[in-house]
């Protein structure tokens, strides 16, 4: 049974490195959260490492830029570690082929920058849907509009046997008051359909590899030394169970409402919840503080 604590500093001693995600833990799309960033610097401050691990589609650079616009403080984090550089990496290794048919938003592009880690890329060229080899999907065309509205396409590419590289798990995301659909919600889609989806992002263990890379390059951690703190049950909570890692579920996030969260969760609807889920978090609080 998970354990509900008052603030990360109860727990916070017990490790050495900590992978937060961002959307939801750290910011809600618009502004960040005072009480959590105030968290991650104190830890810092104490000697702990805060690696941000986020199934955002881009690469860190892009993520760190976002953050320093949004407003959090930069002495809040050590590096960032995206399901976007996952999927890049995928996808210039040849993964859904040379000509790609993109799904996803104009901000979004950057997902097709240069990788200058991969030795001899494959050069990609997006092309029409009629043309494509393969599909890198970032998100809907629409974030509001459900994703059904993409069935007649997500047809014709599984009637093709393309496969679709998801650059981002979530199926929903919290902008301030407004719920958003991710590209996670258009792969289980094509899933259903038939189609093949290739996932990089939590709960998938690509993502976790890359963090621990690194966060590597900072300090040899063990796994035991190491805290997954997140919002989302079937990304960051099955994720870090999936690694075999301790996690805190952050339930003022995407389950606020399942969980009765006010300052904190209720137990009873907590528990009702996690039984629910079939999910186990080492620990859980409201909100990250």
């Amino acid at each position: 049974m998970t354990q509900i604590i008052e603030s990360l500093d109860t727990v916070s001693a017990r490790y050495k490195a900590m992978f937060v995600d961002i959307w939801g833990c750290v910011h809600d799309g618009e502004k960040p959260f005072a009480e959590a960033v105030d968290a991650l610097q104190r830890y810092r401050a104490g000697g702990g490492i805060v690696v941000l691990v986020t199934n955002a589609p881009r690469h860190r650079n892009s993520v760190a830029a976002q953050l320093d616009k949004i407003g959090v403080a930069r002495d809040a984090w050590d590096t960032i570690a995206t399901s976007g550089d996952s999927a890049r990496a995928a996808m210039y290794r040849g993964a859904v082929g040379e000509k790609v048919f993109f799904m996803g938003e104009d901000h979004d592009m950057t997902f097709f920058d240069p990788l200058k880690i991969i030795e001899n890329p494959v050069p990609i060229t997006r092309v029409p849907l009629e043309q494509a080899e393969g599909i890198v999907c970032t998100g809907p065309f629409d974030v509001h509009a459900d994703p059904s509205e993409l069935r007649p396409q997500l047809l014709y590419a599984k009637a093709k046997g393309l496969k679709l590289l998801c650059a981002n798990p979530d199926i929903v995301v919290d902008r301030g008051e407004v719920r958003e659909w991710c590209a996670g919600a258009v792969a289980r889609l094509y899933t259903e359909m038939g189609g093949e989806s290739l996932y990089f992002g939590k709960p998938h263990p690509p993502i976790y590899d890359l963090a621990r890379r690194r966060l590597a390059q900072i300090a040899d951690v063990p796994d035991t030394a190491i805290l997954c703190v997140g919002d989302g049950i079937h990304t960051d909570i099955a994720g870090a169970m999936g690694e075999d890692l301790d996690s805190l579920f952050i339930t003022g996030g995407l389950a606020a409402a399942e969980t009765k969260t006010d300052r904190q969760p209720d137990p009873a609807a907590l528990d009702a919840f996690l039984q629910d889920a079939q999910f186990s978090p080492t620990y859980s609080i409201g909100y990250l503080r």
